[in-house]
């Protein structure tokens, strides 16, 4: 934690450095895509894509979990990608799983989570039916897909899609070698080179 600290006790002075750039973030935000992935401490959005802040809005859940769209219950995931649509005007949204997924490996494997029952419940609720594969590469990229299906079922996301005005993008990170893959629905569903 010293590191963390430190470098936050440091950052205004690197802020200092590049004084444009901030001033032009705090007139606003204008994120060029919605970047939904894992809440993997090594999956880092900016890295993968080299992008500098405001340039991707990001929702992080464990396992990259997309819940159905509920408007009787609404959640802090919904309600970040109405406003990523709404307001902020996103025209791309990327839905990435990666390799070493600890969520969906449990799926696979079949894991006990009795010990830890948020992660059981959010699991059991947003994924209704377990992966049809053992192997994990596999199975996250077609829970990256899925989860493409369940956006499909947000009002905002129908209507821009509809009109041609959104995106949706699947992408599978693998964390030991940095290749990022591509969802190919017009080659049977493949995945393949960005």
């Amino acid at each position: 934690m010293k590191t963390l600290i430190d470098n936050a006790r440091t950052f205004s002075r690197r802020v200092a450095q590049q004084p444009q750039e901030f001033r032009r973030l705090a007139a606003g935000q204008a994120p060029q895509a919605l970047f939904i992935t894992c809440s993997d401490s090594r999956v880092i959005p900016s890295l993968i894509t080299g992008a500098r802040p405001g340039e991707l809005f990001e929702l992080r859940t464990a396992g990259n979990v997309v819940p159905r769209y509920d408007e009787a219950r609404p959640c802090a995931e919904t309600a970040t990608v109405e406003y990523a649509l709404r307001v902020l005007g996103v025209r791309d949204i990327v839905v990435c799983g990666h390799s070493h997924c600890g969520a969906v490996g449990a799926l696979v494997r079949g894991d006990d989570l009795s010990a830890l029952p948020a992660v059981r419940g959010w699991l059991e609720h947003s994924v209704p039916e377990p992966p049809d594969t053992k192997d994990l590469a596999r199975a996250v990229r077609r829970h990256a897909v899925a989860q493409l299906e369940t956006l499909r079922g947000y009002p905002a996301v129908r209507e821009l899609t509809a009109l041609g005005q959104l995106s949706l993008h699947a992408w599978y990170y693998e964390v030991d070698t940095g290749v990022v893959s591509a969802h190919r629905p017009e080659s049977d569903g493949e995945f393949g080179p960005l």
